[in-house]
C-alpha cells in the first residue's frame, strides 16, 4: 500500500499556494518537482545546470498538460491528483502536494473548486505498479476527515504531520485487518 510518505517529502509540501488557474497550479507544481529532480541529477550525482532544469520542468509542465487531456484529475470534493511520467533516467517517483489558498476552478465533475493537489510523476518502468496502487491512494486523498485537516493546517511541518498521520492510521487498519482475518 502506498504511503503518503513514501511519495512526498516536506520539501515538496507547500501551504497557502495562491494560484489563479489550474495552468498556474501545474506550473507551480513543476516548478517544485524540476528542483528536486534537478537537485537529485543520476548523472554524476551532480547538479543539472540550470538550463537542464528549466528543460526538466518544461518536459514535467508538457507531460502534465499531456495527461490532463485524456481526463480531469479531478477526485471531487475540491481534491485533484494529477499524474504524469518521469523521464526515462529516473528511477523514483515525485510528488508534490498544494494547499491553495483560495479554490480554483478545476472543471470538475462535481463543479466543485480545487483547494487541494497532490500531484504525482512516476517513472516509465513503475507505471503499471502505481497503477494498480492509485485507488488506494485516491481513497485517501478523498478522505473528508484528512481533506478537513489538510485545508486547516497552517503550515508545511503541520502538512508533513498529518500526511504521517493519515500513513500511520492505515498502517494500523492493515494491521487489524491482518489480525482479524
Amino acid at each position: 500500500m502506498l504511503k503518503f510518505t513514501q511519495l512526498l517529502s516536506p520539501e515538496n509540501l507547500r501551504q497557502g499556494v495562491v494560484c489563479s488557474s489550474k495552468k498556474r497550479a501545474f506550473e507551480t507544481i513543476c516548478h517544485i518537482v524540476a528542483k528536486q529532480l534537478c537537485e537529485q541529477s543520476p548523472q554524476e550525482q551532480e547538479t543539472m545546470p540550470a538550463e537542464q532544469c528549466e528543460k526538466q520542468k518544461e518536459a514535467c509542465f508538457e507531460s502534465l498538460l499531456a495527461r490532463e487531456k485524456l481526463g480531469n484529475s479531478s477526485l471531487g470534493n475540491g481534491v485533484a491528483l494529477p499524474k504524469a511520467r518521469l523521464s526515462e533516467d529516473r528511477t523514483t517517483p515525485a510528488a508534490v502536494f498544494l494547499q491553495l489558498e483560495t479554490p480554483i476552478d478545476y472543471d470538475s465533475e462535481d463543479h466543485r473548486e480545487v483547494d487541494l493537489i497532490f500531484a504525482l510523476f512516476i517513472p516509465p518502468e513503475l507505471c503499471d505498479q502505481y497503477t494498480q496502487e492509485l485507488p488506494s491512494l485516491t481513497e485517501k486523498l478523498t478522505d473528508k476527515s484528512l481533506c478537513k485537516q489538510l485545508r486547516a493546517a497552517k503550515s508545511e511541518d503541520e502538512l508533513w504531520q498529518i500526511f504521517q498521520y493519515a500513513d500511520n492510521i492505515t498502517q494500523e487498519e492493515v494491521e487489524i485487518a491482518t489480525l482479524t482475518e
